[in-house]
């Protein structure tokens, strides 16, 4: 071959890579903009309302230009006489910080909170380029960077932090007494809670097959992804993270977080922890001083319970700590840690009552374990039976069983002030725990008639209040006074309400926090899960023990602010998939009922129109 024949093929090469290149290139950014679309569509409302966009520069030089950046103020935070801890949430690999929404619905009302979505994640762009910018070690600087940034470090508050997943590693490094990084936020963490934590390093065998994901053309690891999700709600892909029994709801959530997961940031993320910033291990675990809670479940694939378990084994046998503190060393697997407390002496005293130990709604045990740490600070563990897995914090079997766990934990072993009764009773004191507009609300009617022989709209009740509290409520509106009166409350306002609602289960009305944000449509899927929760209510023995006729059943009052809008938008909902109603019919029923006409809000009876009005009969014939 000639001279100019090798220059011609050369050439030809080099053009051929370099427009399988552009190719490549272009395809990358639009894999990109695809996610930011997807996840921007279906970002939750609490935290589309309180998300930005910041850029961070943290301490090893890196820059992070656009990282989404939620953060949402305790709204009494000003008015309560102690500053109260900022709570931290980390995601996992391949996750966002959407996949929190449903427990920071909750626990917003008793914290201010933040979150971010790692680069490339979720909402953030995927930038910088520099792989060092992927380690955990780096991204633990960069949510230092996020917490220095909001936290209110003036007044001194405290911080604890939430992970889930390789977002427990991160957190770890910023809690333990034995990282590089412990001067960082060194005696401001005050508490942790690890769900589905990894406290080993990779075995061998698992990091050969994470090294050989990593080498591979990000597009070839695309259509490995691809062919991984065949099936939807019951691929491998799904399956895997959710587990086997997971409802189709959870599935629908994970199938929406793995489409949105983009390869590129997750090769990045998961090749830097095979390196020697990679996932800490048994010394850092040792290291944490504060209060932990280890979430785990027993059908979890990715982390098995058994790392939770060995996480708690390192932090209470001291001895055998000591006389090993390589991260290579295993502890041994622990047959049975509930009732442990071999451990040393206890600075918290802890109180177990004598009831029955927690179930799920499937009526399975979960194993809680409390115990103390080597170094005296308590320690809890908790193990979710199958078919608990690793989206257990979205799973909607779990999630609210976890939610209210977490804020259990916090309130007595991390802050008193965490506690939604103390925060109530600090602003009854100051006056300051009331209701948004006071003279509004005087004016709504506190209780409407039965709508549709199922719920009665009420606007939320004042503890304060001579004639709309729990105690006057059950006087003239619990089922127990008058045969269709209310026998379970739903609140679905956002807020922690301005009452106490044990005054209403000891009366026996069942209370049911359902949180909605403020203005912003129902979701799909909110609608689909209120269904289900009065489906379970209707289906409970408080609703049928009644001795009235069957055309006089105790009802279901349900209340946000005032109990026009989102109230409104549940109901109709409800009587439409369920009660065979119209729409109009249903949007004319609640009107009549709660005047002066019914639900106010244009933009939530136009959603109504679009999600019903042409498919009215497919979805009644599907309900029947």
């Amino acid at each position: 071959m000639d001279s100019r024949r090798v220059i011609s093929f050369l050439t030809g090469g080099l053009i051929t890579a370099a427009f399988l290149l552009a190719i490549w290139y272009g395809n990358r950014d639009y894999a990109s903009r695809r996610r930011l679309a997807a996840a921007h569509e279906s970002d939750p409302g609490l935290l589309k309302k309180h998300s930005t966009f910041e850029s961070y520069k943290t301490r090893s030089g890196y820059t992070y230009p656009r990282i989404r950046t939620f953060y949402k103020r305790h709204d009494k935070a000003t008015e309560l006489p102690n500053a109260l801890p900022l709570l931290v949430f980390m995601h996992g690999l391949g996750g966002s910080a959407a996949q929190f929404a449903p427990l920071m619905t909750s626990l917003i009302n008793i914290a201010s909170c933040l979150a971010i979505d790692l680069p490339g994640c979720g909402l953030s762009e995927f930038e910088p380029g520099n792989p060092g910018a992927y380690t955990t070690q780096s991204l633990a600087e960069l949510l230092y960077a996020a917490i220095t940034r909001f936290r209110d470090a003036e007044n001194g508050q405290n911080v604890i932090c939430i992970g889930h997943s390789m977002g427990c590693s991160i957190n770890a490094l910023l809690a333990s007494s034995t990282s590089q990084l412990s001067q960082l936020l060194e005696g401001t963490v005050v508490g942790v809670i690890a769900i589905c934590p990894r406290g080993a390093l990779p075995t061998p065998k698992e990091a050969t097959l994470a090294r050989r994901f990593t080498m591979m053309p990000t597009f070839l690891f695309d259509l490995l992804r691809q062919f991984d999700r065949r099936g939807g709600l019951s691929s491998a892909s799904v399956t895997r993270v959710v587990g086997s029994g997971a409802d189709d709801e959870t599935r629908k959530m994970q199938l929406k977080y793995n489409e949105q997961s983009e390869s590129g940031p997750f090769l990045r993320i998961m090749g830097a922890g095979l390196g020697p910033d990679g996932l800490p291990g048994k010394a850092i675990w040792s290291g944490i001083k504060v209060p932990l809670f280890l979430v785990a479940g027993d059908a979890d694939g990715i982390t098995p319970a058994l790392e939770a378990e060995n996480i708690a084994f390192w932090l209470k046998h001291e001895h055998e700590a000591e006389q090993d503190d390589s991260d290579n060393a295993t502890a041994p697997a622990v047959p049975a840690i509930a009732g442990d407390t071999s451990a040393a002496q206890k600075q918290i005293t802890i109180s177990k009552s004598n009831a029955d130990p927690p179930r799920t709604q499937s009526g399975s045990v979960i194993k809680d374990d409390y115990t103390s740490t080597k170094h005296a600070s308590t320690l809890k563990t908790t193990i979710f039976p199958e078919p608990a897995a690793h989206g257990l914090l979205y799973s909607s079997s779990t999630v609210r069983i976890l939610s209210g766990m977490i804020e259990n934990f916090l309130s007595q072993h991390v802050d008193e002030h965490l506690s939604a009764s103390w925060q109530m009773n600090a602003l009854t004191k100051s006056g300051k725990w009331d209701v948004k507009n006071l003279k509004k609300w005087q004016s709504v009617d506190p209780c409407s008639a039965p709508i549709g022989g199922v719920f009665r709209a009420m606007k939320t009740m004042r503890e304060v209040d001579d004639s709309h509290s729990p105690k006057e409520f059950v006087k003239r509106f619990s089922h127990k006074v008058i045969p269709d009166g209310v026998a379970a409350v739903i609140d679905i306002s956002h807020e922690t309400p301005v009452y106490h609602p044990q005054g209403l289960v000891e009366a026996g009305i069942d209370y049911h926090k359902f949180p909605t944000v403020s203005k912003e449509k129902p979701k799909a899927e909110e609608v689909d899960e209120f269904i289900k929760l009065v489906d379970s209510i209707r289906e409970a023995p408080n609703y049928h023990s009644s001795s009235a006729p069957p055309t006089l059943r105790p009802t279901i009052g349900v209340h946000c602010h005032y109990g026009f809008n989102r109230t409104g938008f549940f109901i109709v909902c409800y009587l439409v998939e369920r009660e065979s109603y119209r729409l109009q019919d249903a949007i004319d029923a609640f009107a009549e009922k709660r005047p002066p006409r019914g639900i106010k809000h244009e933009h939530f009876l136009n959603e109504l129109y679009v999600r019903y009005a042409v498919n009215i009969e497919r979805r009644a014939t599907i309900t029947e």
